[in-house]
């Protein structure tokens, strides 16, 4: 144990046991049937399967438009966060942690109770209200550690050179804080998407998402290979999604100012 190294063995073997042994069950019972033989009617279903096909685009609507709101209120938040003349009080960025020391279920919880206590009907507005309070300190802090690394002096060169206030954030302040975006939809776009417990408890079940439709079947013994396969066709989409985004913050990094 004298090598650095060594120290590493721990973590390899927990991410084997707890990470990569789970991926790889899904990806063969994704391809088996439920004796146990080789077959793709799992994987081609899901494209005749009129209930997920419908239920995954509504999952994408609803990932698409909390990502949207995430972002719009995000970035201002982040901006006047990482802005020594904006914000003089460390405190406030604690007020936006405070919240992510409590469960995501029992504040989904809570929230549900508040709309049922206010008369307010559960449905796909309170649904996007729960999911844009649930997820959007992770769209705040990508774009606030970013923010908060900008050397400052590309700013003040800008201003130096005659650009308004509009132009230096238009032109360097958003430009260079792409990466801290793309880390903030990822965040937030992703785990909208497969998520089911919120759609559960903000809708009264009455609406539901990709991740119900995989609970279900995984949790119902004759199809639960179908659920497989269903985990299985959204951690490709994970993947590649990930390797886009991946993919433009290096050209982004080759990029010069100019």
């Amino acid at each position: 144990m004298t090598k650095r190294a060594n120290w590493s063995i721990p973590y390899a073997i927990f991410m084997v046991i707890f990470v990569v042994l789970p991926l790889l069950l899904i990806l063969v019972y994704a391809f088996q049937d439920s004796s146990g033989h080789f077959t793709m009617a799992n994987v081609t279903r899901f494209f005749s399967d009129k209930d997920a096909l419908s239920t995954f685009a509504l999952s994408l609507e609803v990932a698409i438009e909390n990502t949207a709101i995430c972002l719009l209120l995000g970035y201002p938040v982040a901006y006047i966060l990482s802005n020594k003349k904006l914000n003089r009080a460390s405190v406030t960025i604690i007020l936006f942690i405070i919240p992510m020391w409590i469960n995501a279920l029992m504040r989904t919880l809570a929230t549900a109770s508040l709309f049922q206590m206010m008369g307010v009907e559960l449905g796909k507005g309170t649904l996007i209200f729960g999911m844009v309070y649930d997820y959007l300190p992770f769209m705040i802090y990508p774009i606030y550690n970013t923010l908060q690394k900008l050397d400052p002096s590309y700013a003040e060169a800008a201003e130096d050179l005659g650009a308004n206030p509009f132009q230096v954030f238009t032109k360097v302040i958003l430009p260079l804080s792409k990466p801290g975006i793309v880390s903030g939809i990822m965040m937030v776009f992703m785990p909208t998407v497969s998520t089911f417990a919120i759609s559960e408890f903000l809708t009264n079940n009455k609406i539901k998402l990709f991740g119900t439709i995989i609970q279900d079947n995984i949790n119902n013994g004759s199809t639960w290979n179908y659920g497989a396969a269903l985990s299985l066709f959204m951690l490709v989409i994970i993947g590649i999604t990930t390797w886009i985004s991946e993919s433009g913050k290096k050209e982004e990094g080759g990029d010069s100012l100019i």
